[in-house]
C-alpha cells in the first residue's frame, strides 16, 4: 500500500458539490492499493501513520505524532499512487489491486487508524471523481510504501 500523508489546517472531499468528509487540524491522506497487499500492509500503515511524529512541539522540533495532538485523518482513496511509468507517457494501471479489494483494504486501514487511537477519521467515496481541498500546514508530506517493512 502506498500512502501520501500531508499535514494540514484542515481539509475536506467533495463528490457532485456535496462535502462528504470534513476535518480539521491533521492529516490529509492519499491512499493508494497495490496489487498482492494484504490485510498486514494496512495493519503495518495505519500503525506507522498514527505513530508519525511530524506535528511540532514547543521547541518548534517535529516530535508529537497525530495522537499527541488530538489531530483528525481524511483518507482518500487514490488508484493513481499505483501507476507505472516505466514506458512511454501514459501511466500503465495494471499493478493496482481490483476494485473490490482495493476497497476492502482502504476500508480496513481506516478502521485501523481508529484502532490506533485517531479519534476521527473522515473519508471520500472509493471510485467517485472527487473535488479535494487542504490547507497544507507547512508544508508536510510524507510518502509511505508499505513494501519497505516487507523486507
Amino acid at each position: 500500500m502506498k500512502a501520501v500523508i500531508q499535514r494540514v489546517k484542515n481539509a475536506r472531499v467533495d463528490v457532485d458539490e456535496k462535502t462528504v468528509g470534513e476535518i480539521s487540524e491533521g492529516y490529509l491522506i492519499l491512499v493508494g492499493v497495490m496489487d498482492g497487499d494484504t490485510e498486514a500492509d494496512a495493519e503495518i500503515l495505519a500503525k506507522k501513520t498514527a505513530s508519525l511524529r511530524i506535528f511540532t512541539d514547543e521547541d518548534d522540533k517535529m516530535n508529537k505524532s497525530i495522537l499527541d495532538v488530538d489531530g483528525e485523518v481524511l483518507a482518500v482513496s487514490q488508484f493513481t499512487l499505483c501507476a507505472d511509468v516505466k514506458k512511454g507517457n501514459r501511466p500503465s494501471f495494471i499493478n493496482s489491486a481490483s476494485p473490490d479489494e482495493a476497497n476492502r483494504l482502504y476500508e480496513y486501514y481506516c478502521s485501523k487508524l481508529l484502532e490506533n487511537g485517531v479519534r476521527k477519521v473522515e473519508k471520500g467515496v472509493f471510485g467517485a471523481h472527487m473535488e479535494v481541498s487542504l490547507l497544507n500546514n507547512g508544508p508536510v508530506t510524507i510518502l509511505y510504501d508499505t513494501e519497505i517493512w516487507r523486507k
